[in-house]
């Protein structure tokens, strides 16, 4: 992913540029010189994405709406997530971006991003290959879990806590087995167990 932003601080105009890629580390600076803010994506995990093709939509960005910044910078870096990128570019904008491991799709949060309630998102989801693992690992890093759970009706979930029934899917069935989370603001997280993807998906 590659953004850029333009913004201006005491009549200067400020462009703050970052390519989001594996092993890369981007500065943003001032016309003056000025250091503003870092880009440092070094990690073992961290994989280039392919260039959209024609006709393609990707889902690339998720904004949710945080009520301090740097709260939730530290909650989301807790749970393993690549910092891709904290840009203060002006006074009252400031981007945060993280990606989960093997994501193609990153968060992004901050400091005039969106309009939206702090908390506001529910129904986040993230794919994870074993549900008991991935639940084992947040809580080792001092996240709060809830038990496993699977929908009544088994398919997908519904809103809120309705029509939940207690453990994983009968079968372990993929798709049917979740968790749930939420950031210190509220926004909620779902993890749902795949093991092995319906054809064509």
């Amino acid at each position: 992913m590659a953004s850029t932003s333009k913004a201006s601080r005491d009549g200067k105009l400020i462009v703050a540029s970052a390519v989001f890629g594996p092993s890369s580390r981007r500065d943003a600076f001032d016309p003056e010189g000025d250091q503003m803010s870092s880009v440092d994506t070094s990690t073992a995990s961290a994989t280039a994405s392919p260039p959209v093709r024609p006709g393609e939509m990707r889902l690339e960005v998720v904004v949710l709406a945080v009520s301090d910044v740097d709260r939730a910078k530290a909650f989301y870096e807790k749970l393993g997530w690549r910092l891709d990128a904290d840009l203060a570019v002006d006074a009252g904008y400031r981007v945060v971006q993280l990606t989960p491991p093997g994501s193609g799709c990153s968060i992004i949060f901050g400091d005039g991003v969106t309009g939206a309630t702090p908390g506001s998102a529910e129904g986040l989801q993230l794919s994870v290959y074993d549900l008991d693992e991935a639940r084992a690992d947040l809580i080792a890093r001092g996240v709060e879990v809830g038990e496993p759970f699977h929908d009544v009706t088994g398919i997908f979930h519904h809103a809120g806590t309705e029509g939940r029934e207690e453990g994983t899917a009968p079968d372990r069935a993929d798709y049917g087995s979740f968790a749930a989370f939420a950031d210190p603001d509220g926004n909620g997280w779902l993890m749902q167990e795949i093991k092995t993807r319906l054809p064509g998906r």
